[in-house]
């Protein structure tokens, strides 16, 4: 079961989404489960067929909170899970004699919690938590009554987040408009809510300082907001999903475990960390107009799949002419398994490819070679398990509620997935560019690629408008632009933007670079069709621009594959015939590298690869293909591209 966030389960008060009799739950006698329709997502409101509970329980022996045990096969239609009607979309389970022998769970293995999701007997339909996730309740959990909250002034000098004060001390800070109480969950007090652990109030800030702290320890922790809601810190550089126990100790040694007496997002912090000890100190970025920028997916470019696996390739990419890496998204992502466009914490990197030091480790030796790091980053919208939605969150619509200052709750452009930030509130704005800092100054990071940027704005538009010249958008990205260059001077600001020429010329003209799309055009030439195949947009010259800032590619991660066009679709004498399409790809790369300015390989278009971007679905993993070197026409097809990206870049 994949579970990213909990509902808290208020007892006896029939407005939540699980009640039960008795309201505090033990392993003595008969228990009851009520649960409302009306309420979470909503997914069988006004059903009326029959409704199953897919239940089992977390224990001492689980790995997490995803670690359900003695849970039937989903689908099971048993009596024993089948619910009955209470009228009003209230349905109710009995779980008797009692639940060690509901559940069959042995003597000697303590239960923590008991885990739910309600289905249709068909199971199409299914009844969870706000954001879709699953349910628990905890045994033994008696009502808590917060106490009023004490108002007292944040102390100097504390910021949003988590403030190390010194190796023993921590003060935590959030930022919470309307909310009547906020307490601390964590390791330090055995995740009890207690009012002794009640944040302080001052305004619309909430902060509490946390003492004895054990220097280098790590700590897990929470919020708990209105006794309702848990979430993490958006300030975290770490934090623990139910998820993690997936995480191969391979590629992440000694990971701490999540905690099974909560759920959802646990943030971390950690007093008195040891320093990443940088080899390279003050790399010189390559010039942009001699940029040859390499874009890779941490998780397709090795068998392993890990950032340290992608770190034993950087002499071949080296040796192919890059001097620049372009890392797709590495900030934590939803699950362990994702092109990383699903972002929920941005000061954190996903555990999936590796630690922290993995991380730092992979730019150090990739500068030692002259090659630049460049991060991708989705600054345009979160999940609903980035602590900004969760704190203000219409669980009726699924969606950001309407006083949420962060998130919009519909998107004004057409391009809306997961949820949509509000660039034009400050504190949006604020927090992104204290994300950009962080990654710059702690990573030595070499610029960003901000993806799909037409979003950054509140004009409401149409897919046939959404590119038409944007004032406040350009506003905003130059801001922006100024948070990367007060971090690190002359670092790199490219955007995935795609708006018409008058506003991407303003925007190259305040420095940033722009992506440029040239696929259709490469794939028309390498199928033989002179319809198209006009390479002349990918000079910036020909648009006007004074700056040549269009970084032009033929593939990106987001574009078909022009082999796998040339195989399917080429005309007479290249579709079938392998050894003429990488020909024509070596043709192709001529035209490319050729051109002035700036550009960009996706992985394995050195090699033409020729599986295409919707083979096990478009995000969906795809075969890593270092074979390919072995093959002699694929081989020739490299050789092409180390002569190109050779070729004296006065002459480009």
């Amino acid at each position: 079961m994949k579970k990213y966030y909990f509902l808290f389960l208020l007892p006896l008060f029939l407005t939540a989404q699980v009640t039960t009799i008795p309201a505090v739950v033990t392993e003595t006698g008969e228990v009851e489960i009520i649960f409302n329709a009306a309420e979470g997502n909503q997914g069988l409101k006004g059903y009326t067929g029959e409704v199953y509970a897919h239940t089992g329980v977390i224990t001492d022996k689980s790995t997490g909170g995803d670690d359900w045990k003695y849970v039937p096969e989903w689908g099971d239609n048993n009596v024993k899970y089948k619910m009955s009607s209470q009228g009003n979309e209230l349905w109710k389970l009995v779980i008797t004699p009692d639940i060690r022998t509901y559940y069959g769970v042995p003597d000697g293995e303590e239960i923590i919690k008991l885990a739910f999701v309600f289905r249709s007997g068909d199971t199409s339909k299914e009844g969870k938590g706000v954001g879709n996730t699953d349910i628990f309740v905890t045994l033994g959990e008696e009502e808590f009554i917060p106490t009023p909250p004490i108002s007292k002034s944040l102390p100097s000098g504390v910021k949003d987040g988590i403030n190390y004060i010194n190796d023993n001390t921590v003060t935590l800070v959030i930022y919470a408009p309307g909310k009547s109480h906020v307490h601390l969950l964590g390791d330090f007090n055995n995740w009890t809510k207690s009012n002794d652990w009640q944040l302080y109030k001052d305004g619309n800030y909430w902060w509490y300082t946390v003492e004895n702290i054990e220097k280098g320890k790590e700590y897990g922790f929470q919020y708990l907001i209105d006794n309702s809601l848990k979430t993490g810190d958006a300030y975290a550089e770490k934090v623990l999903d139910p998820l993690d126990s997936q995480i191969s100790s391979s590629v992440y040694p000694n990971l701490k475990s999540y905690p099974v007496q909560t759920e959802g997002i646990v943030a971390i912090f950690q007093t008195g960390k040891t320093s990443y000890n940088w080899e390279i100190k003050n790399f010189q970025r390559p010039a942009v107009e001699e940029l040859v920028i390499y874009e890779l997916l941490v998780r397709d470019f090795t068998e392993e799949g890990t950032i340290k696996a992608a770190m034993d390739k950087l002499d071949y990419l080296k040796e192919l002419g890059v001097n620049a890496i372009e890392l797709m998204p590495i900030q934590e992502f939803d699950g362990n398994d994702s092109w990383g466009y699903n972002p929920s914490f941005f000061f954190a990197p996903d555990k999936a490819y590796g630690t922290t030091e993995d991380y730092k480790k992979f730019i150090d030796e990739a500068h030692k070679r002259g090659m630049a790091v460049i991060l991708d980053v989705v600054f345009n919208h979160a999940t609903d398990k980035h602590p900004f939605a969760r704190l203000y969150w219409d669980g009726t619509n699924n969606r950001p509620a309407t006083d949420n200052p962060w998130f919009n709750p519909t998107a004004p452009h057409p391009y809306s997935v997961f949820n949509d930030f509000n660039h034009e509130y400050d504190g949006t704005r604020t927090y992104f560019k204290e994300v950009i800092a962080h990654w710059l100054i702690e990573f030595n990071l070499d610029g960003y690629c901000f993806d799909l940027t037409k979003r950054f704005t509140q004009k409401q538009s149409t897919e046939a408008t959404a590119s038409n010249y944007d004032a406040s958008r350009i506003t905003i990205l130059k801001d922006y632009h100024a948070a990367v260059q007060d971090a690190r001077p002359g670092a790199y600001t490219i955007l995935e933007h795609f708006c018409e020429n008058k506003e991407e010329k303003e925007l190259a003209e305040a420095g940033m670079y722009l992506w440029n799309n040239m696929n259709y055009a490469y794939c028309q030439s390498i199928m033989g069709y002179a319809s198209g195949s006009d390479f002349s947009g990918g000079y910036a010259g020909n648009r006007g621009w004074e700056m040549n800032n269009l970084i032009t590619y033929q593939e990106s991660h987001d574009e078909e594959r022009t082999i796998f066009k040339a195989g399917e679709w080429g005309t007479d004498g290249i579709k079938g015939n392998l050894n003429v399409q990488l020909q024509r790809a070596a043709m192709n790369a001529a035209f490319l590298f050729c051109t002035p300015g700036p550009k960009m390989i996706w992985q394995f278009g050195e090699l033409g690869y020729d599986i295409s971007i919707d083979y096990n679905d478009r995000t969906g993993r795809k075969p890593v293909k270092w074979d390919y070197l072995d093959v002699t026409a694929r081989a020739s097809l490299l050789e092409s591209y180390i002569k190109l990206n050779d070729y004296p870049h006065n002459v480009r």
